[in-house]
């Protein structure tokens, strides 16, 4: 008998050591310092700006381009990157309009990332609209170029903008790319499905999410000849990681439960606006958006699709 409660005893003793042990290493890992910035994201951040949005500041990149063009561009991201996502048609923009204009939104990229708070896409559109205000464009005619999360801010921006509402823009064209805006037909990533839904274990979650871990579920939405390379997951990640970002996901992926709740608003816009609107659809791409937008719904709207079959650039 003695001898029995000995070994349950050194059991118990094993399981407590091993625990103490892990404690530190635990805490050594959920306390990793952010990455350092790679020699183009660090360019790409001090060749921006930041202005202030309710006491938040706000990244913006803003360049001229195009001599004898009065045409002016915004590009709107998407989740869970950030406005260096539009690097590589940067120049290729700035050959075509005059002025190209890109944002990373409240909690992406290098932009305050505030917690806790609740982020909402109506915030974001408002982010938009300050933005376009601060720079002395409330009266310039927009183009608009969006990506994922950024097709949802646009369409609350076209909405307003049919709408009259007070500070809405001038939108010329709407270009909406690879986004779940169709919340019927939009399938969230298990990952995004435990974030945004998993209430007070989501904090612990998001401290838990790592270099390895994001690079593979992200890369899951590139097509097989669009794959990035380690060092633009690097880049990603880095933006990510910038001001504990990783740390507000949970509460920026309510995003998706604000597409169904607000659908007939953000869907209605889509198809009912006079403004020109195109869509650019990947086939490769994991959101399975096309059948919706072949249906009668939108195609009354006169939208044009583009079908691009591992041709388009790379930051889809």
């Amino acid at each position: 008998m003695v001898r029995k409660n000995l070994e349950c005893g050194m059991g118990r003793e094993w399981w407590l050591h091993v625990a103490l042990l892990c404690i530190p290493l635990l805490a050594v890992y959920l306390h990793i310092p952010q990455p350092q910035l790679s020699p183009a994201l660090n360019t790409w951040r001090t060749s921006g700006r930041v202005f202030s949005f309710r006491g938040n500041n706000i990244f913006y990149r803003d360049t001229f381009g195009a001599v004898g063009s009065s045409d002016v561009v915004v590009l709107l991201h998407g989740f869970p990157t950030s406005s260096y996502d539009w690097h590589k048609i940067w120049e290729p923009l700035n050959q075509r309009f005059n002025r190209v204009i890109a944002l990373d939104f409240l909690g992406f990229g290098f932009s305050d990332k505030p917690r806790p708070h609740r982020y909402s896409i109506f915030e974001q559109a408002s982010v938009v609209e300050a933005l376009i205000s601060h720079l002395g464009l409330t009266d310039q005619k927009l183009n608009l170029l969006s990506h994922d999360y950024g097709d949802t801010v646009a369409l609350e921006l076209l909405y307003r903008t049919d709408h009259n509402r007070t500070g809405h823009l001038a939108i010329n064209s709407l270009c909406l790319s690879n986004g779940g805006i169709f919340p019927e037909t939009h399938y969230p990533r298990f990952v995004q499905k435990i974030l945004k839904d998993s209430g007070f274990i989501s904090p612990i979650l998001t401290r838990l999410i790592n270099f390895q871990f994001f690079s593979r579920g992200i890369g899951d939405v590139f097509g097989p000849y669009t794959q990035p390379t380690e060092a633009e997951y690097w880049d990603m990640w880095t933006g990510v990681r910038f001001n504990d970002g990783n740390l507000v996901m949970d509460s920026i992926l309510q995003y998706i439960n604000q597409r169904l709740k607000h659908r007939e608003r953000w869907v209605g816009a889509l198809t009912s606006t006079l403004t020109p609107c195109e869509y650019i659809y990947h086939t490769h791409l994991t959101i399975p958006v096309i059948d919706m937008i072949v249906s009668d719904e939108v195609v009354l709207s006169g939208i044009t699709v583009f079908l691009f079959i591992n041709l388009f650039i790379y930051f889809f």
